[in-house]
Parts: C-alpha cells; structure tokens; sequence
C-alpha cells in the first residue's frame, strides 16, 4: 500500500495506526505541511490519504497559506480521484469543509476522555460496524463541522453531546472522526508541551490538568487500541 500523510505539527502523527501501517510494511509518505513540505502534484499513485490534526484552525489561512492548497489537494483526492481518507480532528474538519460544510467554534470545547454515541446507520458501515453503541476515546478540539445536513453524499455515525459530527463519511471512501482514536501511551504528554494544546486543556480543566488527563487516557488506552485495529483493519479492505 501507497498511503499519504499530511501532518500539521510533528508530534500529531498517525499514532498507533502509524505503528499498524509499518507492521503492515507500508509505503508511509508523510508530508510535514507546517514545514514548508510540498503535497505532491500526482496524487493518483497514492491508495489513501491520512489528515491529522493541528493547533492551527481551517480558517487561518492568512497565518498558515499552505490550508488553501491543502484543502484544493484533499478535494482533489476525495471528490475527484474518490480515493480512501481518513481525516482526524483538524483533518475531519477540512473534510467537512472540502464537502461544503463550515467549521464554527464549539459551544463548550470537549477536552477529555468523553463518551461517543453511534448511531444506527453504522451497523452497515464498511469501517464502524463492529464496534459497540458507544465508546469513550480522547477529545482536544473547540471548533467542529456542521452544515452537511443538504449534502446527500454525507452520512453522520456518531455523535457526542456537544458535537453533532463526531464521525461522518462521505460517500463511502472518505471519513471525518473528530476525535482521537489514534493515540498511543505517549501521546497526551506530547501534545501538553504544544502551548496552544496546554493552554485549552488548563483552560477547560484547570491548571495541572495534563497529569489527571493522561492518568485517564491510560486507564482507557487499551480499549481505543482495540478499536483503531478494528478501524485500520477495516480501511485497508476499502483501499
């Protein structure tokens, strides 16, 4: 397999899916976009695509003009070439938007360990259908997609109490998750030394708030490394 990888900031990679991927020997091209690196001009030999997140939001595009082409290169893959993608958080929210939806700040941010709900049409969805009613796994966002309600390409899985597009797909290739299944042991500590990510964690929860955060993504990393094999699993029967 040819997957291609856009990262936004180095220490938010594919996490343990990345570890799946290099058991699986795969061709891993991982494109450092805050960087300065170029998304290829060809993307057709490419079999699927992995967006991750960013302390950076959709919009800023002043600040960071590498999104707009960022977002022409993900419309590109997903509604022309129709190639499988995964988008996680940020990576969720510029699908959504690519589709025609808008990003808009979350009423109250959802930063934690917190519960996701699916709903029924994921029994029949070609990545989602084993997995339980309901799972907790790691959130870190204040902005979230809405508006896909007209596009009839769009089907909504999962919801959370605050955000409404917790996963969706679109068509049946190209996949949004707003939250992080991704993780792995080391990932709530890296991400509590990006400022942008502490100061929304103490912000929501209180100073100190990054030992008691990663105690709980511990306690539940297990279950969310089950679940990304199911998922990884899964995708690579689409791809």
């Amino acid at each position: 397999m040819e997957i291609i990888v856009l990262q936004h900031i180095n220490i938010e990679d594919p996490g343990y899916l990345k570890d799946l991927m290099i058991q699986d020997r795969t061709n891993i091209t991982t494109i450092e976009l805050d960087l300065g690196e170029k998304i290829p001009n060809n993307l057709s030999k490419f079999d699927a695509m992995l967006c991750m997140g960013g302390p950076m939001d959709t919009w800023m595009e002043d600040s960071y003009p590498w999104l707009i082409n960022e977002k022409k290169k993900i419309k590109e893959f997903v509604v022309d070439l129709k190639k499988p993608y995964l988008g996680f958080c940020l990576g969720c929210q510029l699908l959504g938007e690519v589709i025609g939806g808008k990003v808009v700040k979350t009423n109250n941010p959802e930063i934690g360990m917190l519960d996701i709900n699916f709903l029924k049409k994921k029994n029949k969805d070609n990545l989602f259908s084993d997995f339980p009613k309901k799972i907790t796994s790691l959130q870190w966002h204040s902005y979230e997609v809405q508006g896909l309600e007209e596009n009839n390409d769009v089907t909504l899985l999962a919801s959370s109490h605050e955000t409404k597009y917790q996963i969706f797909k679109f068509q049946n290739h190209a996949y949004g998750i707003q939250f992080h299944i991704e993780i792995k042991d080391t990932t709530v500590n890296d991400w509590g030394c990006v400022p942008e990510y502490k100061l929304a964690l103490e912000k929501q929860l209180g100073y100190g708030a990054l030992e008691k955060f990663n105690k709980e993504a511990q306690k539940n990393m297990g279950k969310m490394n089950k679940y990304s094999k199911i998922l990884y699993s899964n995708f690579k029967k689409i791809i």
